[in-house]
C-alpha cells in the first residue's frame, strides 16, 4: 500500500511549518511578544527552530527592516567570541591587524540573536551584561565606549537557573536575558506535524534541481517508521532523513529500506537477543512477540516497550514472521 500526500497543508509562519494546536498558540505568542522591545530567551531542544523563532520576532517587531545578526556562542573561545560580539581594535591580540566591528555594532537599531547563550564564558558575560544595562560596550583592546541600540534574543537548550546554581552563568545576566521566556515543543509533541513535515520536505527536494529521484508516495512500513521514531534531532533531523532517502533510494515510492539505520531499528546493539534478531530460534522469537502483543491487548507501543525494542523493530519483526495485528 502506498501512502500519498494528505490534503492538510498546515501553516508557514516565517519558515516554521505546522498545523499543531500548540504551535498555533506559539505563533500568537510571538506576535504579541514582538511588539514589546524586551529581551527574549527561547528554550527548546536542538533542531526545533530556535533561530526561526528569533527571526520571526525581529520581522514582527518595529525593528523590521533593520539588521538581524546571529551567532552561535559555542563556536568560539572566550577571546574570539568577545571580538565577534564587540569587535576589536588593531593590535588587541595576535592576528588583529586592523579594527573590526562586532555584531552589536553591525546590528545597531536591529536585533542580535545569541544561540547557545549558556556556553558564553563568564568573562564575556560581564561585557554582555553592560550592553544590556547601558546599551554601550568597549571593543576588545579599546578604551572608548560605543553606544548601540539593539534588541537581544537568545536561545539555549539548558536551564539557566541550573547553570546559575552551578556557577557557570551570572544570575544578574540571567534576569536580563530572560525577560520573556519562550518554550518550543519537541517535534514528537506537535500533533500531526511529523506527517506534514515529511511531505513538506519531500516537495522541497522534488523541486530541487539535481536530485536523483522524484517521490510521489511512501510505503506503509516507511510511514510507520517515520511516525514512531523519537526524533531527538527534531525538525532538522527529519529534513536530513528525507534528504538521505532521496539520495540512497530509487523510484517514486519512499521505501522502508531508504531510511537511515536508526529509523529501521538498527541502532547500537544492546544485550537483548530479540533486538539483535537472535535468540534460540526464529520460532521462539515469534512466540515472544505474539505473547507480548496478547498481553498488551494488541497495542504495538505497549508490546514494544515490554520487549525492550522500538516500535519500528517490532513492526519489522511482525512483517518477517507474518504476525497479524
Amino acid at each position: 500500500m502506498m501512502i500519498k500526500r494528505p490534503q492538510r497543508r498546515g501553516r508557514n509562519f516565517f519558515g516554521m511549518i505546522s498545523g499543531a494546536p500548540q504551535m498555533e498558540e506559539l505563533f500568537g505568542l510571538l506576535e504579541r511578544v514582538a511588539r514589546a522591545d524586551v529581551s527574549v530567551l527561547v528554550r527548546g531542544e536542538t533542531g526545533t527552530g530556535k533561530e526561526l523563532v528569533a527571526r520571526a520576532i525581529h520581522e514582527l517587531s518595529p525593528r523590521q527592516g533593520k539588521a538581524f545578526r546571529a551567532v552561535n556562542c559555542a563556536s568560539f573561545n572566550s577571546e574570539l567570541l568577545a571580538s565577534e560580539l564587540f569587535g576589536h581594535v588593531r593590535g588587541a591580540f595576535t592576528g588583529a591587524v586592523k579594527d573590526r566591528r562586532g555584531l552589536f555594532a553591525l546590528a545597531d537599531g536591529g536585533s542580535v540573536f545569541l544561540d547557545e547563550i549558556a556556553e558564553i564564558p563568564l568573562e564575556v558575560q560581564a561585557r554582555l551584561l553592560r550592553v544590556l544595562q547601558e546599551q554601550r560596550f568597549v571593543p576588545v583592546g579599546g578604551t572608548d565606549a560605543v553606544k548601540v541600540d539593539v534588541r537581544l534574543i537568545s536561545a539555549t537548550n539548558k536551564a539557566l537557573r541550573r547553570e546559575v546554581e552551578q556557577g557557570r552563568f551570572r544570575e544578574d545576566l540571567m534576569y536580563r536575558v530572560r525577560v520573556v521566556p519562550i518554550f518550543l515543543p519537541p517535534l514528537v509533541e506537535r500533533q500531526g506535524d511529523i506527517e506534514l513535515l515529511v511531505w513538506h520536505f519531500i516537495e522541497e527536494f522534488n523541486a530541487r534541481e539535481g536530485m536523483p529521484r522524484r517521490i510521489e508516495g511512501l510505503s506503509e512500513e516507511a510511514f510507520e517508521a517515520l511516525q514512531s521514531y523519537g526524533w531527538p534531532g527534531n525538525v532538522r533531523e527529519l529534513r536530513n532523513v528525507i534528504e538521505y532517502a532521496f539520495v540512497v533510494g530509487e523510484g517514486e515510492v519512499l521505501a522502508y529500506g531508504d531510511l537511515p539505520p536508526e529509523l529501521r531499528g538498527e541502532g547500537p546493539v544492546d544485550s537483548r537477543e530479540l533486538e539483535r534478531g537472535g535468540g534460540e530460534s526464529g520460532r521462539s522469537e515469534r512466540q515472544e512477540i505474539v505473547a507480548a502483543l496478547r498481553a498488551a491487548g494488541g497495542s504495538r507501543e505497549d508490546a514494544a516497550s515490554a520487549l525492550g525494542i522500538s516500535r519500528t523493530t517490532l513492526w519489522r519483526r511482525m512483517k518477517e514472521y507474518g504476525i497479524e495485528d
